[in-house]
């Protein structure tokens, strides 16, 4: 049996989320549950994707979006991938940006030709994160 894709992000039905400039067809590609979507950044959420295609996008968007992440949530960050829409973003700069703003990378995946897509979390207590392109400031 094939998983879909909410099933690889770890979506479940009935999460609270946001979805943050996603392309129409998302829902379709991803095969979304149903969700308690929410049009605005007000409270925490289970579930959070932003979709951008800039650093400085990313810049202004992460770090209040991780402010309404709960502490189990999983934020997402797709991007256009090698270097398509005039992005100035790769993976390796992401993972960088998701640890300076204290977040740690956990799984990545193809959301369709276009978008890469890398899970965050919080970092667990007490564990100990070795990532070559990213350090947690102390």
């Amino acid at each position: 049996m094939t998983r879909s894709g909410s099933d690889k992000m770890g979506i479940k039905q009935g999460m609270r989320a946001i979805l943050i400039n996603s392309p129409a067809n998302f829902n379709e590609l991803s095969n979304l549950p149903e969700l308690d979507v929410q049009k605005r950044l007000s409270g925490q959420f289970d579930y959070i994707h932003l979709f951008t295609i800039t650093q400085a996008d990313f810049h202004k968007r992460f770090p209040k979006l991780k402010d309404h992440l709960k502490p189990t949530g999983m934020l997402w960050v797709s991007w256009p991938k090698s270097g398509q829409e005039e992005t100035d973003l790769k993976l390796t700069t992401v993972i960088k940006l998701g640890y300076d703003y204290g977040l740690v990378e956990s799984k990545s995946r193809s959301i369709d030709k276009l978008w890469s897509a890398l899970k965050f979390t919080h970092p667990r207590q007490g564990q100990v994160y070795n990532n070559t392109y990213g350090k947690l400031k102390e």
